[in-house]
């Protein structure tokens, strides 16, 4: 499997991950300490930008997405038994 690493200073080869940053910063300015967050905010910010559409996946949410893949996951391996 081929891995592709982006130069450290090249945001834009990183789009979704530079998304992903923005919509943090959303709940928590650069630089935060975590540990001032409990784990139940922590689950509730994980829960928001699952469950937001992202036009990448069509409009769809992380959450929707990843669900329907481990569903096609688990087909294929109730067909190969």
């Amino acid at each position: 499997m081929q891995i592709y690493f982006a130069d450290p200073h090249s945001p834009w080869r990183r789009g979704s991950n530079e998304n992903t940053n923005g919509l943090l910063r959303q709940y928590m300015p650069k630089g935060s300490d975590l540990s001032i967050y409990s784990q139940e905010e922590l689950d509730a910010i994980v829960l928001s930008l699952n469950t937001r559409p992202r036009q990448t996946l069509g409009w769809k949410t992380p959450l929707a997405v990843y669900t329907e893949h481990m569903a096609r996951l688990q087909l294929q391996a109730d067909s190969t038994h």
